[in-house]
């Protein structure tokens, strides 16, 4: 006989459910991809009418909304299907919230064929299988599609932490890893006097330096091409943006950075990070819990590191003391200051 609990049988369903997980991030990719949402927040609503808006199949598309509805993207009443609340707002390319192309980074072959064929070859190993440094490869073209992609996805934090610098006066902030820009960009649009340098790979800054263009902010907003490690940062910061960043590498890597940090800030200037931060236990919040797979899968060292490692790091690096700001976004913000 097999283990029992004591109260119902159990159900493999749990087991197999996970296992087919996969068909749920196809389906919305798939979703996306087509204009499904976008359709119907047009005004088609059944499976024909919403197939016809995208150029595919009735059949197709009645199989493929009705998967959507079982995962509560889509309602059905009838044969009319409607987005859901989230759907509405995030996925109609119509509206300024679209954030449906962050599924070309989070679902790219990178990441979600690294995930799904080498998890097992990685925990082996203890790190990536991939070819060279993974995923932070010096220009690796992944970070360009990062950088105009998951920027909405982003926009929350971005938002966030303007309110911990100042709103007036002068101010000079380094933006480590810019990627997209926003985070400098969004201190700009809140400070008039704050002048930002962006730091990252050059066809990456191109992104970040349209960006500021469309906010208005270009003439604030000069760059430095290269590695952080590498690279001359020159002094007299104020602030220095280092975000989702740390987690690519150990942390005896990120203590070197963080000295480099430190001796670029005036005195008394902030070191500001975003990351997603698990407690001690490793296992929750759930997001920033099984962030650490993606890590393993793609870097050689990376890691989802908990606030207490953070804060030593920044210590060892010079730091007077850390703060954690925890986010809705299930990200944390950590402020260590010189």
């Amino acid at each position: 006989m097999g283990p029992t609990t004591g109260g119902a049988a159990p159900n493999p369903g749990q087991i197999i459910d996970v296992l087919m997980g996969f068909r749920e991030s196809a389906a919305l990719k798939a979703a996306i991809e087509l204009g499904v949402f976008t359709a119907i927040a047009e005004g088609a609503s059944t499976a024909a009418e919403i197939a016809t808006k995208c150029d595919a199949a009735e059949r197709g598309m009645r199989i493929l909304c009705d998967i959507l509805v079982t995962m509560q993207m889509l309602s059905k009443e009838g044969s009319a299907y409607a987005n859901s609340p989230a759907a509405r707002v995030f996925l109609d390319k119509n509206l300024r919230t679209y954030m449906g192309g962050i599924a070309d980074f989070i679902c790219g072959p990178e990441i979600a064929h690294g995930a799904l064929f080498t998890t097992a070859a990685c925990v082996r190993k203890g790190g990536t299988v991939m070819p060279g440094e993974g995923t932070v490869d010096p220009d690796n073209p992944l970070w360009v599609r990062f950088a105009e992609t998951m920027g909405p996805m982003m926009m929350p934090a971005a938002m966030a932490i303007p309110h911990h610098v100042p709103a007036t006066g002068p101010l000079k902030v380094l933006d480590i890893a810019a990627g997209h820009g926003f985070f400098g960009i969004q201190i700009a649009l809140r400070n008039p006097e704050a002048q930002i340098v962006a730091l990252d790979w050059r066809a990456v800054l191109e992104v970040a330096q349209r960006h500021a263009a469309q906010a208005g902010v270009a003439d604030r907003y000069s760059t430095i091409v290269g590695s952080a490690f590498d690279v001359d940062f020159g002094e007299g910061y104020d602030v220095v943006l280092v975000t989702n960043f740390l987690h690519h590498f150990s942390l005896e890597t990120n203590i070197g950075l963080l000295r480099k940090v430190h001796a670029a800030l005036k005195p008394g200037g902030s070191a500001i990070m975003l990351e997603f931060v698990p407690d001690e236990s490793r296992v929750t919040p759930p997001m920033p819990a099984r962030f650490a797979m993606t890590m393993l899968t793609g870097t050689h060292e990376g890691d989802a590191y908990t606030f207490a490692e953070l804060e030593r790091a920044a210590s060892a690096a010079g730091f007077a003391h850390s703060v954690q700001h925890m986010l809705e976004t299930t990200q944390s913000v950590i402020i260590s200051t010189k």
